[in-house]
């Protein structure tokens, strides 16, 4: 992580957005989705943007496809800069589905990854199962991450539901747990066809979760973003960022962009 006094602008302005946390912390978490990017991009991203990234998700299964030298450098790097990083929850759907989870964390392990994603996004699990995958990564040395919410909107879940298998993840061990959002951010959990934020829907469950700063939000597009930061604030969590978007998200973040700079606007101060 870059110490303060490196910044190119270190103490020249104040954020207008105040009480933003530093790494390392717990929450305002930042979760980058990777869909494949070669070694030089990937370092060049975490040279700039490491202090702003919390976890990288190499996306659904797409590990499987590194040559192996590659993708243990990739994790190594992540790990160097302060990064947890994972593969995602469809390749653990895969590994359960076919009677291999066993085999899969372990060479998880190998890898170098820290954090494990377990869900059930496009499979059916039942809480018996979901529960004991989350306690043998636990066992293994993972963090957890679980994930809420299914892909295809025709399977979609009750609020009630999603409440409840947040509570019930987060007591079985899970360190946070992701509400589904897809990398298109459309037609799932909270969000409509288009994009937009289904506020009943989130207003449900917001007053239902009880520890908000363990629930990630899926947001990969910026007017999820800018929405769901003028709610919660510069310390939500929020995911499926694209690694391009990581510094344009912290300064929506701050009030370094002018969609989150005018609401800390005044009138009398707008000459």
């Amino acid at each position: 992580m870059l110490e303060k006094s490196t910044a190119a602008w270190n103490d020249i302005l104040e954020f207008p957005i105040g009480g933003r946390q530093q790494k390392p912390r717990r929450a305002g978490l930042t979760m980058v989705i990777d869909k494949g990017l070669g070694l030089t991009e990937f370092k060049d991203l975490l040279e700039v943007a490491a202090p702003y990234i919390d976890f990288i998700k190499l996306g659904f299964g797409t590990s499987v496809f590194y040559p192996a030298a590659i993708l243990q450098e990739k994790i190594r790097l992540a790990r160097s800069y302060s990064v947890d990083i994972f593969p995602g929850g469809t390749f653990f759907e895969v590994a359960v589905l076919q009677g291999r989870l066993n085999l899969y964390l372990q060479t998880a392990r190998e890898f170098g990854y820290s954090f494990i994603e377990i869900s059930d996004g496009t499979i059916d699990m039942s809480r018996t199962v979901r529960m004991a995958a989350v306690r043998q990564a636990r066992a293994a040395g993972f963090g957890v991450i679980t994930e809420v919410g299914k892909k295809d909107p025709r399977d979609a879940l009750s609020t009630a539901y999603l409440l409840s298998q947040i509570a019930v993840d987060l007591e079985a061990g899970a360190d946070y747990v992701i509400v589904e959002g897809r990398e298109s951010g459309q037609g799932v959990v909270i969000y409509d066809s288009r994009g937009s934020v289904k506020e009943d829907i989130l207003d449900s469950l917001l007053a239902g979760i009880k520890e908000p700063e363990r629930v990630i939000w899926e947001a990969p597009q910026k007017q999820q973003q800018q929405a769901l930061i003028m709610r919660l604030g510069p310390n939500v969590n929020l995911g499926n960022v694209q690694p391009g978007d990581v510094l344009a998200l912290e300064a929506l973040r701050v009030g370094l962009r002018g969609d989150t700079l005018r609401t800390t606007l005044k009138v009398a101060e707008v000459s």
